[in-house]
C-alpha cells in the first residue's frame, strides 16, 4: 500500500480498526492523508478563555481507502474494500511526507553542527549550500528544528543517568581512564574525569597547573572547571576536568581528592584565581590610590620582582603600607596574610614556577571551551562540545609536534654546548642533511636522516628502511659517526599483531555501528544513543537526577529588556500610592496630579 501511494502522489495514514473478543485485529483501515472530514465547533465570539492557535486541516473528505481483512484461523489478511477516487490533485513525489523524512546521516549533520554553535536553520541552509540548493534538501527547516524535541521526548529526565553510564562505560572499556561522580539525594553533584593522553600530559607537564572556573555552558549552571598546564610548545592543555553544581567548600575539596586519586601525585605548584567573593570584603578605597600612577608602579614592581627575597619583601611592604596611609586598611592586611601563597619570591625555588604567573592560561582555556559550548545546553550536549574541543586540542598538538620533527635545527655557532643544548631542548632527535653527489650529472640528492642515539631508533626522509627493513648508505653514515654499533631491530610480528588487533576492534565497532534500514526513518532509543554518542540502551531504572538549575555567582541574570507596553502592564497590576493633591490612589504624585496643575493655570490665567 505504501508503494502504490508512493508512486500515486499522495501520503497514507492509519485509520480505525476492530477487533474480535480474543483482541486480534479484524478490519484495519488505510486512508488517504486527506481522508476525514473536519469537526463543528463551537465559537464564542465574546468569549476570552480557551483561545487557541488556528491550525491548517488537511482533511477534506477524500473517500480513497483500502480496508484489511482477517483471513479466520490464519495470521494472514485479505483486501476487503479498495476505493481508488481522489477528490483532490495528487502531489510530485518529492512532496510527499515519505520522502521529507529524514536520513539518519542528516539527523547526523544537524547533531554535528551543533557542536559548532550552527542551529537547526543555518544547519538547513549549509546542507542546501552542500547539495547544490534547496530542491536537493527534502526535508523542511521545520524538521531540522523539530529534530531536537525529539530527542528530548526518547530521552526525558535520563540525562544524568546516561552520562553516568556512558563515563563508566568508558572507565571500564578505554585503557587508564579515569571517572568520579558523587551525587547529593539521588541528584549529580559533582564529576571529574580524565583520560590516558591527560594523565600522560600531567606525567610530563604537572610541575605547576592552573585552574579556573568556567560558567554558561550548560542548562542546568553547572560549572565547569578545566585543568590547565603548559607543554613543550609553549601551549596550554588540559589534563583533567570537572563539573560541579555550586561553588561550595566541600565540593572544591572533592574535586581536588578526586585529582589527586586519578593521577597519583601532587603538583608543585598550583595557580588559581582568587574568589570574586573577595570583593565583598574589599572597603571603600580611595579612587586617587588607584589612579596613582607611582603607587601603581613600585607595588607592581614590588608584587612581581621574583629575586626579591621575603624579608626584603616585608620590609619594602611596610614602608610602602606606611606612606600611602594604608596600615589599617583590611583587604592588605588580609592579602599580606597570606603573602606566602601569591608573592613569587616566596616560592621562586620550587622547580619549573615561573612557566605560569597568573591565571591568563585558564582564562584562555575557558575562552575557548567556550567557543564550543552554550549556556541553554543539556548535559549529553556539553560532553559532546567536549569531546570536539579536546580532539581541536589535541589535532593542533600533532601537527606542532609533526612540525617540529620536520624542523632542521641549524646550529648559530660552533660551539659544542650549542648542539647539545638543541638535545636537551627539543625530544631527543638529532637531524642531519646527508647530500649524495653523481658524478655523472649536477644532480644531488639531499636526505634528512633523524637519530636517537642511546634508544637505537633511525628515521630517514627516503623511508627505505621502514619499506624494506634495510639501511642505505646515506644512513650507515649517520649512525657510524653517533656511535651507534647495532642496527636497530624491526618488530614486525608485534606491529603486525597490534594490527590485526586494531582490525577485528574496528570491524566490531563498525558492526555496533551498523543500523537497519528501518531505523533510519525514525527516532528511537537506538538511533538517538548513536547519535549522541551514549550509552546503548537508554536505562530504564534512574538512580541519578540532574540538579535543579543552580545561581552560582558566575551566571548573573539572563532576563530580556522588557517592552514599554509590557512595563505598563506591570505597573497597572501595582497598587498605586496615594496622592497628597487629590487624596486618591492614582498613578500620579503631587507634582504631576492634574487638579493641581489645573488650579495652578488657572490662577496663572487669572
Amino acid at each position: 500500500m505504501l508503494r502504490y501511494a508512493e508512486i500515486g502522489g499522495f501520503d497514507v495514514r492509519l485509520s480505525t480498526q476492530s477487533r474480535f473478543d480474543n483482541k486480534i485485529i479484524k478490519k484495519k483501515h488505510v486512508i488517504c492523508n486527506c481522508g476525514g472530514k473536519l469537526k463543528k465547533k463551537s465559537c464564542d465570539t465574546l468569549g476570552t478563555s480557551g483561545v487557541r492557535r488556528k491550525r491548517n486541516s488537511r482533511s477534506i473528505g477524500c473517500q480513497e481507502r483500502i480496508v484489511f481483512e482477517s483471513v479466520y484461523g490464519t495470521p494472514n489478511y485479505k483486501v476487503f474494500q479498495f476505493d481508488e477516487l481522489h477528490n483532490h490533485p495528487l502531489e510530485k513525489r518529492s512532496n510527499l511526507k515519505k520522502v521529507r523524512q529524514m536520513s539518519y546521516s542528516e539527523k547526523e549533520f544537524i547533531v554535528r553542527a551543533s557542536t559548532s554553535k550552527i542551529g537547526p536553520t543555518m544547519a538547513h541552509k549549509l546542507r542546501a549550500s552542500l547539495r547544490g540548493g534547496y530542491e536537493f534538501v527534502k526535508p523542511k527547516v521545520v524538521y531540522y528544528k523539530n529534530l531536537r524535541r525529539d530527542i528530548n521526548k526518547v530521552i526525558g529526565y535520563k540525562y544524568a543517568q546516561i552520562i553516568v553510564n556512558t563515563m563508566n562505560d568508558r572507565r571500564a572499556h578505554y585503557p587508564n581512564y579515569s571517572f568520579e561522580f558523587s551525587c547529593q539525594d539521588d541528584v549529580l553533584d559533582c564529576m571529574f574525569w580524565a583520560d590516558e593522553m591527560e594523565k600522560a600530559y600531567y606525567a610530563e607537564f604537572g610541575d605547576v597547573i592552573s585552574f579556573d572556573a568556567t560558567f554558561r555552558t550548560n542548562k542546568y549552571r553547572m560549572v565547569f572547571v578545566p585543568f590547565t598546564v603548559i607543554n613543550h610548545h609553549k601551549k596550554s592543555v588540559i589534563v583533567g576536568s570537572g563539573s560541579l553544581s555550586n561553588e561550595s567548600i566541600e565540593s572544591y575539596s572533592w574535586l581536588l581528592k578526586a585529582f589527586l586519586k586519578s593521577h597519583g601525585k601532587e603538583p608543585t605548584l598550583v595557580l588559581t584565581d582568587k574568589d570574586a567573593a573577595i570583593k565583598q570584603a574589599i572597603e571603600n578605597i580611595s579612587d586617587d590610590l588607584f589612579s596613582n600612577k607611582d603607587f601603581r608602579k613600585r607595588f607592581s614592581k614590588l608584587v612581581w620582582d621574583i629575586n626579591m627575597k621575603p624579608d626584603v619583601f616585608e620590609v619594602k611592604w611596610g614602608s610602602l603600607m606606611k606612606e600611602f596611609n594604608l596600615e589599617d586598611t583590611r583587604w592588605f592586611k588580609d592579602m599580606f596574610t597570606i603573602r606566602d601563597s601569591w608573592i613569587p619570591g616566596y616560592f621562586k625555588d620550587i622547580p619549573m614556577c615561573g612557566l605560569m604567573k597568573t591565571t591568563s592560561r585558564s582564562e584562555s582555556m575557558n575562552s575557548f571551551f567556550n567557543t564550543y559550548s552554550e549556556s541553554g545546553n543539556l548535559l549529553l550536549n556539553f560532553m559532546i562540545n567536549y569531546d570536539i574541543a579536546i580532539q581541536k586540542q589535541r589535532n593542533t598538538q600533532r601537527e606542532l609536534d609533526k612540525a617540529s620533527k620536520k624542523a632542521s635545527y641549524k646550529m648559530q655557532t660552533p660551539r659544542e654546548i650549542e648542539l647539545q643544548a638543541s638535545k636537551v631542548y627539543t625530544d631527543g632527535w638529532e637531524v642531519y642533511i646527508v647530500q649524495h653527489n653523481n658524478t655523472k650529472s649536477k644532480f644531488k640528492n639531499e636526505f634528512k636522516v633523524q637519530i636517537k642515539a642511546e634508544e637505537k631508533e633511525i628515521n630517514c626522509s627516503c623511508e627505505h628502511f621502514k619499506r624494506m627493513s634495510v639501511l642505505r648508505r646515506h644512513a650507515f653514515t649517520i649512525t657510524m659517526r653517533c656511535g651507534v654499533k647495532e642496527i636497530p631491530e624491526r618488530d614486525d610480528k608485534k606491529k603486525l599483531a597490534l594490527f590485526a588487533e586494531k582490525q577485528q576492534m574496528l570491524l566490531k565497532e563498525f558492526e555496533s555501528d551498523y543500523i537497519s534500514p528501518g531505523l533510519k526513518n525514525k527516532t528511537d532509543g537506538e538511533v538517538v544513543c548513536k547519535l549522541l554518542g551514549v550509552t546503548i540502551p537508554i536505562p530504564k531504572e534512574i538512580n541519578i537526577h540532574v540538579p535543579e538549575v543552580q545561581s552560582n555567582k558566575g551566571f548573573g541574570i539572563k532576563k530580556r529588556i522588557p517592552s514599554a507596553g509590557e512595563v505598563a502592564y506591570e505597573n497597572s497590576k501595582k497598587e498605586h500610592k496615594m496622592c497628597s493633591g487629590c487624596g486618591k490612589r492614582v498613578p500620579h504624585n503631587l507634582r504631576t496630579c492634574p487638579k493641581r496643575v489645573g488650579a495652578a493655570k488657572s490662577a496663572k490665567d487669572s
